[in-house]
C-alpha cells in the first residue's frame, strides 16, 4: 500500500519537491487547462474553523477547474474536537472524502486529522504555519524576478504564520530573509531553530531584528501583513501600540532595492500596517500573489493525487 501524501508544512517539503511545485504552478497559470481530469469524480472537503476569502475560494475554483468537487464545511457544520473527537471527524470524512482541506485554529488538530486521515490532507492555515501562502509567496516573486537567486525578502511585521512558512520555504531554497518584528513578537523559537539548520544546507541567511530599516536595506521584495490577524481582536489597541514604526510607507521603501516588488498576503489594512500609496503603487504585486494562491494550489493538489 502507497503511503499517503500529506501538504501540512514547507518543512516537510524537500528542496527538489518545492523547485517542482514552483515550476508546475507556472504551468497550471500558462496552461489552465493543465490536469483538468485529475480529479474526475473526486469529493475535496473544506473543513474551516475560521471564515476565508482567497483560500477557501482559490481552493474551491481549483479543484473545480481539475474536475473534482468541493464539499464546504464551516465553523456551523464541524466544530473539531466539540461536538465530536477531531480524530472522529477525521476518520469519517476519509469515508466520504478524498482528500480534506483544513483551516484550523490549532496546528496540534492539523495534526490530529492528518495522523487520523486514509486521505491527503492540505493545510490551509493554521496558528503555526500557512504553507499554501508561503509556496505562493516564492512562486510569485520567482514568476516576478526570474530567478531566485541572490534576491533578499524583508517581512516587517508580526512574525506569524505567514512568516514561519516564508522562512522555511526561503531557506530550503536558499533565499536570504530579514525579519522585523517589535520586542515580543518574533518568529517562534523552535521553528527558528529548524529554519537556521536548513540554512547551513543551502547558503540562505535568515536574520531577525527589531529595526525595519535594516531589515529592508537593499532588499528586493518587501513583504507585510497585518498587526491584527483574526482571534487577536481583544490585543487590537495594544497591537497598534506596539507596531507603530513598522509600517511600510514611502519613507521606509527608501532603503530597498530600487525595483523593489511589494507583497501582502491579504487582508491588508490601509493606512496601519502599510499605506495606500505603496500597496496600490507601481511596485505592489499582492493581487497576482493572491492570483497565484490558485495555481500553486492545484500544483500542490496534482502533487497529492498524481505521481508526477
Amino acid at each position: 500500500m502507497i503511503r499517503k501524501k500529506d501538504f501540512l508544512s514547507l518543512e516537510n517539503v524537500s528542496k527538489e519537491e518545492m523547485l517542482r511545485l514552483i515550476a508546475l504552478s507556472m504551468e497550471m497559470k500558462n496552461d489552465p487547462g493543465h490536469s483538468v481530469h485529475l480529479l474526475r469524480d473526486r469529493m475535496i472537503g473544506l473543513v474551516f474553523q475560521k471564515p476565508s476569502n482567497r483560500t477557501r475560494v482559490s481552493f474551491e475554483v481549483g479543484i473545480a477547474q481539475m474536475g473534482g468537487r468541493g464539499v464546504y464545511l464551516g465553523p456551523d457544520e464541524i466544530n473539531l474536537g466539540v461536538r465530536e473527537s477531531t480524530a472522529d471527524v477525521s476518520k469519517t470524512l476519509s469515508r466520504y472524502l478524498n482528500g480534506i482541506i483544513a483551516r484550523t485554529n490549532s496546528h496540534d488538530d492539523l495534526l490530529i486529522l492528518a495522523e487520523n486521515a486514509t486521505v491527503p490532507v492540505i493545510n490551509g492555515l493554521t496558528d503555526l504555519h500557512h504553507p499554501c501562502q508561503g509556496l505562493a509567496d516564492l512562486f510569485s516573486v520567482k514568476e516576478h524576478f526570474q530567478t531566485l537567486e541572490g534576491l533578499t525578502i524583508a517581512f516587517v511585521g508580526d512574525g506569524n504564520n505567514v512568516c514561519h512558512s516564508l522562512l522555511l520555504g526561503a531557506a530550503k531554497l536558499g533565499v536570504n530573509v530579514n525579519v522585523a518584528t517589535p520586542e515580543g513578537y518574533g518568529p517562534d523559537k523552535n521553528i527558528m531553530e529548524k529554519v537556521l539548520s536548513i540554512c547551513m544546507d543551502s547558503g540562505a541567511r535568515i536574520e531577525v531584528t527589531r529595526d525595519p530599516r535594516a531589515a529592508v536595506r537593499g532588499a528586493h521584495v518587501i513583504y507585510a501583513d497585518v498587526w491584527v490577524s483574526m482571534g487577536q481582536e481583544a490585543e487590537r489597541e495594544k497591537r497598534l501600540q506596539d507596531f507603530q514604526g513598522y509600517q511600510i510607507n514611502a519613507e521606509l521603501v527608501k532603503e530597498a532595492h530600487g525595483q523593489y516588488a511589494f507583497m501582502h498576503c491579504l487582508p491588508a489594512h490601509r493606512g496601519e500596517e502599510v499605506t495606500a500609496e505603496i500597496i496600490d503603487g507601481p511596485n505592489s504585486i499582492v493581487f497576482t500573489q493572491a492570483e497565484n494562491r490558485l495555481h500553486s494550489q492545484k500544483a500542490v493538489l496534482n502533487f497529492l493525487f498524481n505521481t508526477w
